[in-house]
């Protein structure tokens, strides 16, 4: 693993959570934590965050409200289906600590300055805060190491459309623009996240550790568990945010990689959302395979917040 700073864009659903409870046990300095409209609103992934934060004892770490609205049209109202009414699995958590003053892009551009050429991204929603970020100050991408984004279906069906994965289809017209910037891109898209799981086993063994952080992401993985196995019979959930978060901080090893342009569909049509591999001027490092132990490495981790308290 790395200390390098790291700034986490995030639209704090479920997998959000895990991700997040994930990274706070890692020995990576988490800079700041932006939110966006997509699992649920950016407002409403603030206050998750927070009260994520709360029962980790770490409220010292900024979060900032970013974009509420895509690029393109107005947001949909999220996925309550998947991620319930307040995007945690309607689990009840801490209303403590309030967001920053400044925006989500505004906290961005500050740490880039802050830790210039250090300062690593890692975005597992729509990427609407970047692009903005990117209208503001075009020169962003070189003072970024490196950008890993959890999003794309390359080379596998989407998850939103047949072709299109959800944070990505959720502002296409952003990610657009943040692949054609010069960001030096890690995509961790549906075709490796769908090959590492947690089950009902794994959020027992949350439960049984008693720690408060770990109670509530088990209420609340069961329930993102619940979704999938109403739409393919099987009491298994992917592990999106999660496994982009041990790749980011050089946890989990990445055993197969695909170096390609990416272009993303716009167009309003059922293309719209499409990321397509091209290979001239490939410039983004495609994950197609992690190493085995993922999701055990993933798990262990996020148990040990019982010793930061």
């Amino acid at each position: 693993m790395n200390d390098r700073p790291l700034f986490l864009d995030c639209d704090t659903g479920i997998d959000d959570a895990l991700a997040l409870a994930y990274l706070l046990n890692c020995d990576v300095s988490l800079a700041g934590i932006s939110t966006v409209s997509g699992n649920t609103s950016a407002k409403q992934a603030s206050i998750n965050t927070l009260g994520l934060l709360s029962l980790a004892g770490r409220l010292n770490v900024p979060v900032a409200v970013g974009e509420h609205e895509p690029r393109d049209g107005t947001f949909g109202g999220g996925a309550p289906e998947v991620h319930g009414q307040n995007g945690v699995g309607d689990v009840c958590l801490p209303v403590d600590g309030t967001p920053r003053t400044e925006t989500g892009v505004d906290l961005l551009l500050h740490l880039s300055h802050l830790h210039d050429g250090e300062l690593d991204i890692l975005a597992i929603g729509p990427l609407t805060n970047i692009a903005r970020a990117l209208d503001r100050d075009p020169t962003l991408p070189q003072r970024i190491g490196k950008l890993i984004i959890m999003g794309g279906a390359v080379w596998v069906p989407g998850n939103i459309t047949d072709h299109a994965e959800a944070n990505i289809a959720n502002d296409a017209a952003a990610a657009a623009k943040v692949f054609a910037a010069g960001f030096h891109i890690t995509l961790v898209p549906l075709d490796v996240t769908l090959q590492h799981i947690f089950t009902d086993d794994d959020a027992a063994v949350f439960e049984q550790s008693g720690h408060p952080l770990h109670v509530a992401l088990a209420t609340m993985l069961r329930r993102y568990i619940d979704f999938y196995e109403s739409v393919d019979d099987v009491r298994a959930a992917p592990l999106h945010d999660p496994l982009a978060a041990a790749i980011a901080v050089d946890e989990v090893g990445i055993t197969e990689a695909r170096s390609v342009a990416i272009q993303v569909a716009t167009e309003d049509s059922g293309e719209r959302g499409r990321t397509i591999a091209g290979e001239e001027r490939p410039g983004v490092q495609v994950v197609t395979g992690v190493s085995a132990d993922a999701s055990a490495i993933i798990r262990t981790r996020i148990l040990a917040t019982r010793n930061h308290l």
